[in-house]
């Protein structure tokens, strides 16, 4: 017979695995940072302009953040590991088609962008919300955990993606990104799975009421919420859609040294997804993000100053870090807002920011570099939206009880 021991036991041992399939999930899917790799190599070899090129980020990222939601709310019927495989299978076939037929600008925008964003977004949100589950007491640690490895990803796809370029080609990279990316978030979403009901999401849910998704919406805050993630997704997003090529023009970076740099920086967008979460249980997170938004406006403004390579990862690392930590301390506050057993679609439709902020930021960042020939306009235009939005997380407060039109208990 099997002892309440033995239950444990094997409870802690599943949480272990599911925590290592969530932290490999995101680093495959993290090699989706390594675009601006891929920006100037393609308009060298094609001739198309920067805005033709970004246009694919950016479709990629508006898909990710509409198909976000979706993936939240089939996880309620299928589960973490359905939509963790769909994701994964689109993601990677998706930029394995790009490779192969991506010298015709509309099937790099059919595959990199909107099939590959597409499981971009499905997949993305399980493992943020599966580890929400199963750890329920230090949201800001858990979700510093599930977005940190994402940053992981660029970190270790930047350098490589570039590597391969140089010796393959920009198609054929593209084709060998795909096939890894395939095999790595499909095969690590197998190993996914919910919590036991037992478990709910950890010490202290009891005390937590739940709210779904239409009662969610009833409420300012989560429109609020939507706001300041969708300013910071068009600086962090902007900077990653042009990092390698602003690397080159502003600091006089060579490509293969621009992506290092690039790549290196990522490591403060990892740091920051963990670090500035764990912050946010101790200090609050309307305050940490608060400071988030301060940063980067400081970080855009001295941007057009760094002229050396170092000075400009300096400032790169600053944007990243910020960018970073408020992805990961997002959903944390979200769940503290609105429970975290409905997280999946609340949070999986508040990444539409995500999805939006991906367009405004790059195409605005592009589109000034096009027209003008320098980054410096844009990169003060987002440095005043930054300033200007600072105050609005200090405005959160947890919903009032009459403005929740249903709730529903753990």
């Amino acid at each position: 017979m099997r002892t309440r021991e033995d239950s444990t036991q094997a409870t802690r041992r599943q949480r272990r695995v599911v925590v290592a399939a969530a932290v490999v999930m995101q680093v495959g899917l993290g090699s989706a940072y390594a675009w601006s790799t891929l920006r100037i190599p393609l308009s060298e070899r094609f001739g198309w302009s920067i805005p033709e090129v970004n246009l694919t980020f950016s479709i990629m990222i508006l898909s990710a953040g509409l198909t976000a939601f979706l993936g939240g709310l089939w996880m309620e019927r299928a589960g973490p590991r359905n939509v963790g495989l769909a994701g994964g299978l689109l993601y990677g076939a998706g930029i394995l088609a790009a490779g192969l037929f991506g010298d015709r600008l509309f099937a790099l925008y059919l595959g990199y962008g909107l099939v590959a964003g597409a499981g971009l977004g499905l997949a993305y949100i399980v493992p943020v919300a599966t580890l929400v589950g199963w750890f329920g007491r230090r949201r800001g640690l858990v979700t510093g955990v599930a977005v940190g490895a994402f940053a992981l990803g660029g970190l270790v796809a930047s350098p490589l993606l570039a590597r391969l370029v140089d010796a393959l080609g920009v198609l054929e990279a593209m084709t060998a990104l795909g096939t890894v990316a395939l095999v790595v978030v499909a095969g690590a979403a197998a190993f996914l799975s919910s919590p036991p009901a037992a478990s709910g999401v950890g010490p202290g849910a009891a005390r937590e009421v739940d709210h779904d998704l239409n009662a969610a919406l009833g409420t300012w805050q989560w429109y609020l919420l939507w706001a300041v993630f969708f300013v910071n997704v068009v600086a962090g997003m902007g900077f990653v859609s042009e990092a390698v090529p602003m690397a080159q023009q502003i600091a006089g970076a060579s490509r293969t040294s621009a992506a290092a740099v690039v790549g290196s920086i990522f490591v403060a967008d990892a740091l920051g997804r963990f670090g500035l979460p764990l912050l946010s249980d101790r200090v609050g997170r309307p305050a940490v993000l608060t400071g988030i938004l301060l940063l980067q406006a400081t970080a855009f403004f001295a941007l057009p100053a760094g002229t050396s390579p170092a000075l400009f990862g300096i400032l790169g690392a600053l944007v990243l870090l910020a960018y970073g930590g408020a992805s990961g301390t997002m959903p944390a506050l979200t769940a503290d807002l609105f429970g975290a057993r409905h997280l999946g679609s609340i949070y999986g439709l508040m990444l539409t920011a995500w999805g939006v902020g991906g367009v405004v930021g790059p195409l605005l960042i592009a589109t000034v570099r096009e027209s003008t020939g320098s980054y410096t306009g844009a990169l003060y235009a987002v440095s005043a939206l930054m300033l200007a939005s600072a105050a609005l997380p200090l405005l959160v407060r947890p919903p009032r009880a009459h403005s929740i039109s249903s709730p529903t208990a753990p």
